[in-house]
């Protein structure tokens, strides 16, 4: 019986694997316009970077004021490579495609995850959180300072159009990454890849631990391991992605500003991860989405956007700490139980009572 559940389980994650990629796939057909696309290609982004900052967050435990600096870096550092390979096509030289280049971003978020890491997971709990926030200023604060390489407030831009369109045979015009679409489906695949890596982590013993470390770490000294040195190596990986969404996010604007770095986008990270449910692992995913529907649609209905954002986080925190996604499990135990048609009038009443409440506030 055990064999026959274990099994099931394993068909269930894959059709779950299926379905996220078919919906990767089929979404710029169900929504084509350019302004879709390239909203569903900073989802795309977002979604990376907030599953990264849960590794911190959600698995370790440990409050980051400051993951905006590795996507950030990472954006940099591919702004500069995409520049690179730009003048090396031009001359005739081997360059590294601009498929590639998300990976840059990636081993930059890497380098200065280890770099900051050091010394930032030395401590835990709130002191992380302190130095966290020091770094972030700190990094921001050099964005201004040092134009040559960070461009000051102007930022450095580039053109992803690099060498001539390969894949020909295949397609009518090749692949250049011009058209938005195909930067949404080069999106797209390092998406799913860097959700399945991520995933795949929280399986190994690196992300076991981590949560051990997260809920006792008293115990995980005991045992023989040394919290400080999981938590760097989570900060790392953590970073790698972190890096990986900020070089997919230079190459769609072809634009990298010091707002890259700011304490803005490192708090956007942590309240939409919060939003959208940092104790489940498709939490972040519905924060990621949450993240650009919000600072991008519902900015454009209303200068008090900010406002009601805010109003929807204290409403989470007090009444459903667990996200988004925790309201979802929710209902979906209450439903396969076979409860969900007795609250299910009331459930649609409360809801729209609260939106006609919502409105006559707004209004």
């Amino acid at each position: 019986m055990s064999t026959m559940n274990t099994q099931s389980f394993n068909w269930g994650r894959w059709i779950i694997w299926g379905l996220f990629a078919l919906v990767l796939l089929t979404m710029p057909r169900l929504f084509s316009s350019s302004l879709a696309v390239s909203l569903l290609s900073q989802m795309g982004i977002a979604i990376i970077a907030c599953l990264s900052y849960n590794m911190l967050l959600g698995q370790g435990g440990m409050l980051s004021f400051g993951h905006a600096v590795y996507s950030g870096l990472g954006a940099y550092m591919t702004i500069h490579a995409l520049n690179l390979m730009s003048g090396l096509a031009k001359t005739g030289q081997p360059f590294l495609p601009v498929s590639l280049l998300p990976l840059v971003g990636g081993l930059a978020g890497l380098f200065f995850a280890g770099l900051f890491g050091y010394v930032t997971t030395k401590k835990a709990g709130t002191t992380f959180a302190m130095i966290t926030l020091g770094m972030a200023e700190l990094v921001f604060a050099m964005s201004l300072m040092f134009a040559e390489f960070f461009g000051g407030e102007a930022g450095i831009t580039a053109n992803r159009v690099v060498g001539k369109p390969v894949l020909q045979g295949f397609f009518d015009k090749g692949i250049n990454f011009g058209p938005g679409i195909q930067v949404y489906y080069l999106i797209a695949v390092y998406t799913f890849v860097c959700v399945a890596l991520m995933y795949a982590f929280t399986r190994t013993p690196l992300g076991r631990i981590l949560n051990a470390v997260r809920d006792n770490p008293e115990r995980v000294e005991f045992i023989g391991y040394s919290t400080q040195h999981v938590r760097y190596m989570a900060f790392m990986v953590a970073g790698f992605f972190a890096g990986i969404a900020g070089g997919l996010g230079a190459i769609l604007f072809e634009i990298v500003t010091a707002e890259v770095v700011g304490p803005l986008r490192s708090g956007g990270y942590l309240l939409f991860t919060f939003l959208g449910g940092a104790t489940v692992f498709f939490g972040p995913i519905i924060g990621g989405v949450l993240l650009v529907l919000t600072s991008v649609m519902l900015s454009e209905l209303t200068k008090a956007w900010l406002l009601y954002l805010g109003l929807i986080f204290l409403f989470m925190v007090m009444y459903a700490p667990g996200g988004v996604a925790s309201l979802v499990l929710m209902n979906l135990r209450v439903a396969k139980f076979g409860f969900w048609g007795r609250i299910a009038k009331s459930t649609l009443a409360i809801a729209l009572s609260g939106a006609l409440a919502l409105l006559g506030a707004a209004g």
